[in-house]
């Protein structure tokens, strides 16, 4: 396998000697192992052309942590290190003044969750380290919390929970560590049974529920301070530690996450816990489905704020202050026309400031609402402008510099600092060896959708293809969701994006009908229309490519996966123009989907019933009813253990297509997957399958699809 770039083929080189070594050798090693980004430079020649296998070489940054200094940036990096199956994500550093780069740890034990201590001198995080046959904690493979010094030595357990640690947090003086354990209860009539015949699944009344324990790291003693029957899924401690926030449910199905999580504050003062969002709370929002998440508190401890987000509806901001013994709730206006995502919130150093990711027209930007105090809220600013996607986001204790994990149209994922003027100081070069990489072409495309009202997409072209070159054979490349969009960023996935420009085809991706970031009206359209107005919207973008001469109109596939594989699923069913389909853990059936998925408050939302009260509507939103009216030659993925949606949906869509239908279809399970493939087999699987099927169909003017080949990477 050719490999690019001589200083990524010495950092690929030590990765395989520290391999090799001893854990304690590799961390050794590791320590004093600098590695700056750029190897290639922006000059480098681009000579590579893609294949699926180079998707395997690439790095992906998650968790990000400022050094409170401001000096450093922690984040975990996830890559596929084989001959393991699995990716793996570790820790690494970046020094802000000199980008040098620092890998910490090397353990395939899932690291996550980075937080500084208050001195910036260690790291802890969240892993779940296996040695050999050990039983007991802290390698017993059960997830502890650790920290690491920042130049790097052996990582220290700070927790030795038998049965493993959940969530947890530091204190602003890093004296104390908050953290959560479950344990299973059984509360109900018929307790008794259930526990006799414990090893049966049951559907309720047995729960593993939280306590929060802290750990005084001065002493090293431990106290439980909160044990009730609760699940909780989010913890944020107040720097001061007066107050303690735990997003709680009543179990942990996730169902029950949609309507009946609160909000709820441990108070150390007087050792109570009340809850925030009480009784009545949800009665204006747009559901009562609603989710809850990224708690967090200001640098006072006065201010909390959260977001409820929802299928289908606007994300909801949420602040409550305590000027006494009781919080004052206020709902806060977001900036006009930017969506919510719902991840973590983050209060700018000791201000009220209020800061979050938004979408606004397929770019993810950093906001911040000022001011927000007493029930009121001042003007909103973009901390991050421009064609950028922002995945994560941090502060030092002050407040600047701000750094993020972002990605554009010419890059994937790397850590960047922002000057508080808003220009970008990259960090990392966490892929330079896609330097070389023959990149799709990408661009925002509009056209008139449903209603003549505008709609618009992401466009993929083949590297060097240009305007009045013969048309292209086109994959529509459908995201899920729906409440959500496809980015205007570089891309390599396993559903079509990057992969398939590479092989000649035109990738369209339609943020349609309600997609996020293009207003509230744009988004809740598609509530009691699915199956409708969100297919008019991409089928009359087709249209606009044939008519713009970029599609060739009898060579068009269509793919997805979830809401996409459902959407995959209605075009099919609405027309025969697509000559070959890829359906992802798709929907055929809603009421089947209502009865068995995990969040069935999806379906409630987009069908404004239960199907006893509208039959009519689950019938209209399924494809199933109009299968006889299929023609087009379909390939099935799915998951065997998908929560979200079942198998028994692709195996239904087969059966008719297959079996009664008699058009060309293949269904493809994937063994213990859930709802998204995990594991590099499946995902190779998964793309040498498309690949495959569109060249029998299409015939794009690539020779035969590239499973595997040269490629620039690890594999």
């Amino acid at each position: 396998m050719e490999r690019h770039g001589a200083m990524w083929d010495r950092w690929v080189l030590l990765e395989e000697v520290i391999a090799v070594r001893s854990f304690s050798r590799a961390v050794m090693v590791a320590s004093v192992v600098w590695w700056s980004g750029a190897a290639l430079g922006e000059d480098a020649v681009r000579d590579h052309d893609l294949v699926a296998e180079d998707y395997f070489t690439l790095g992906v940054v998650t968790g990000l942590a400022t050094s409170p200094d401001g000096n450093f940036v922690a984040y975990t990096e996830t890559r596929w290190e084989p001959p393991a199956e699995k990716r793996n994500t570790d820790l690494w550093v970046v020094e802000r003044a000199t980008k040098r780069v620092r890998r910490l740890t090397f353990d395939r034990a899932g690291d996550s969750t980075p937080r500084w201590s208050p001195d910036s001198k260690y790291i802890y995080f969240r892993s779940a380290r296996k040695r050999n046959e050990e039983k007991d904690p802290p390698y017993n493979g059960k997830a502890q919390i650790w920290r690491i010094a920042i130049d790097g030595g052996e990582p220290q357990a700070v927790t030795r929970v038998k049965d493993g640690v959940g969530l947890y947090d530091l204190s602003g003086d890093g004296n104390t560590l908050y953290y959560t354990t479950s344990n299973e209860n059984v509360d109900d009539a018929w307790k008794e049974l259930k526990e006799e015949y414990g090893d049966l699944e049951y559907g309720h009344g047995v729960t593993k529920t939280s306590s929060v324990w802290a750990l005084d790291l001065i002493n090293w003693r431990t106290k439980k301070i909160v044990d009730e029957k609760r699940v909780i899924t989010s913890l944020d401690v107040a720097p001061d530690e007066r107050r303690m926030v735990m997003v709680t449910k009543p179990d942990t199905s996730l169902m029950v996450a949609e309507g009946w999580s609160t909000v709820d504050v441990y108070d150390a003062t007087n050792d109570t816990v009340s809850t925030v969002t009480v009784e009545g709370w949800r009665k204006d929002h747009p559901s009562p489905f609603g989710w809850i998440d990224g708690a967090a508190f200001s640098a006072d401890g006065n201010a909390l704020a959260w977001t409820v987000s929802f299928d289908g509806f606007p994300t909801q901001l949420y602040a409550a202050e305590w000027n006494g013994s009781e919080p004052r709730v206020t709902e806060l206006e977001r900036p006009p026309g930017v969506t919510l995502t719902g991840g973590p919130l983050r209060w700018r150093g000791g201000s009220r400031d209020l800061c979050f990711v938004g979408e606004d027209h397929a770019r993810a930007r950093v906001y911040a609402i000022t001011g927000v105090r007493d029930g009121r809220q001042g003007q909103s600013k973009t901390l991050t402008t421009g064609d950028v996607v922002v995945h994560g986001f941090s502060f030092a204790k002050s407040g600047s510099p701000l750094a993020v994990n972002m990605s554009t149209p010419h890059h994937d994922r790397d850590v960047f600092a922002v000057s508080p003027n808003g220009s970008f100081d990259r960090l990392t070069d966490v892929n330079a060896h896609t330097a070389t990489w023959k990149l799709p072409q990408i661009s925002i495309v509009k056209w008139k959708g449903a209603n003549g009202d505008t709609v618009e997409g992401i466009l993929e072209l083949p590297w060097g293809y240009k305007k009045g070159d013969d048309p292209l054979p086109m994959v529509v490349e459908i995201h899920g969701g729906p409440t959500a969009a496809t980015m205007f960023q570089f891309r390599f996935w396993i559903y079509g994006r990057s992969l398939m420009p590479a092989q000649g085809y035109a990738v369209l991706s339609p943020n349609y009908r309600g997609s996020t970031g293009y207003g509230d009206k744009f988004m809740v359209e598609l509530v009691g229309r699915e199956n409708d107005i969100e297919v008019t919207d991409i089928l009359t973008g087709v249209d606009a490519m044939i008519e713009r001469g970029i599609a060739d109109a009898d060579r068009l596939a269509v793919m997805g996966w979830s809401n996409g594989g459902y959407l995959t699923n209605c075009i099919i069913a609405k027309t025969d123009r697509f000559k070959a389909a890829s359906s992802g853990a798709g929907v055929v059936d809603q009421v089947i989907q209502w009865g068995i998925e995990d969040t069935p408050g999806h379906v409630i939302n987009y069908m404004e019933s239960l199907p006893w009260s509208d039959p009519e509507a689950y019938r209209e939103g399924s494809p199933l009813y109009h299968l006889h009216k299929v023609a087009t030659p379909t390939l099935i993925h799915v998951g065997e253990n998908d929560p979200r949606v079942p198998a028994a949906h692709a195996r239904a869509l087969f059966r008719g297509l297959h079996h009664y239908l008699h058009v060309p279809a293949e269904l493809v399970v994937y063994p213990d997957e859930g709802h998204g493939l995990t594991t590099y087999t499946h995902r190779k699987a998964k793309m040498a399958w498309d690949l495959a099927w569109f060249a029998k169909y299409l015939n794009p003017p690539t020779s035969d699809p590239q499973v595997e080949g040269d490629s620039a990477g690890t594999q």
